[in-house]
């Protein structure tokens, strides 16, 4: 379930911070590219910061 949720909040940060990028300023990408480098390196280091902080909030 928390996989789930977690795939979820990335692409809609995701798709959220294009539309910020397209709409408001293109220094938005950086928010999109801070985006990608976190789930690069939860890939290699099988962490991931919103997978922590989800876990704290009680998701299981």
């Amino acid at each position: 379930m928390i996989e789930r949720m977690l795939r979820g909040i990335a692409g809609t940060f995701l798709l959220v911070s294009l539309l910020l990028a397209h709409l408001v300023s293109p220094l938005w990408l950086w928010f999109t590219a801070f985006i990608a480098l976190n789930l690069l390196q939860s890939a290699f280091t099988n962490w991931c910061p919103m997978m922590w902080l989800l876990q704290k909030l009680g998701m299981k």
